[in-house]
């Protein structure tokens, strides 16, 4: 089954990384946060690749080619503006029909099991399946009886509500929702998959993180300083 990674957009809020080089690359420990996603989908068995470039799309191919020279990876250049939706129409061509395969982003590192999630859709046969998780909270959790602290928890995972976590599954009918190259595959598309009842959520309750900001690659720098990476596990 192929991977679709999303690797196009600017990382105009890690500012501070992505002047030089896209936000695929900015790096986790040693090697660049797109590494460890890749290794994620090989250690479960996938090593079909198609990475949807954009900005500074020269340094992921360079790196990526040099370093795994026999691996089966494309890459498609997909325009700097350009929506995700649009990026992943643009690559239509490349599947058949009624084909399944992922996705995910470049910037989301998961320690979830991927076969079970591939299992998952096909066993209820629909359009779409989103990996959806409880996100980390920001600051520590207090509870309170009056002015007395029952509870602190330090940044705990929010235990209320999901979201999306990436990790996607579609079938090749998902181009059929998407209508033109600036089209974000989390509006239109996915909201009329929702809609049509052909969205269905993989519930990860173990760990996910994304890297939006320089705080969230520090923290996850710092899971790999202490030998605490859950993902590498």
């Amino acid at each position: 089954m192929k991977v679709v990674i999303l690797c196009g957009g600017k990382g105009s809020r890690i500012s501070e990384e992505t002047r030089f080089k896209p936000k695929p690359m900015v790096k986790i420990g040693t090697k660049p946060i797109l590494e460890h996603i890749i290794n994620i989908y090989i250690k479960h068995g996938y090593n079909n690749f198609i990475f949807l470039l954009g900005y500074k799309s020269q340094v992921i191919k360079k790196f990526f080619s040099k370093k795994f020279s026999n691996s089966n990876f494309k890459f498609i250049n997909t325009g700097i503006n350009t929506g995700t939706g649009g990026r992943l129409l643009m690559i239509k061509k490349y599947f058949n029909y009624n084909e399944n395969f992922m996705l995910t982003y470049g910037d989301g590192l998961s320690n979830q099991n991927i076969k079970k999630l591939v299992k998952y859709h096909i066993s209820h046969k629909k359009v779409a399946t989103m990996t959806v998780v409880r996100p980390p909270a920001r600051f520590g959790e207090v509870k309170l009886i009056g002015k007395k602290i029952k509870l602190f928890t330090e940044k705990p995972q929010v235990s209320s509500g999901w979201i999306n976590g990436g990790f996607f599954v579609f079938n090749c009918k998902i181009f059929n929702f998407i209508e033109k190259n600036s089209d974000m595959l989390e509006k239109k598309p996915l909201e009329k998959l929702s809609q049509k009842n052909q969205l269905m959520a993989y519930k990860h309750e173990g760990f996910w993180q994304c890297m939006d900001t320089l705080r969230d690659k520090n923290l996850l720098n710092k899971l790999i300083k202490n030998k605490k990476a859950p993902w590498l596990k």
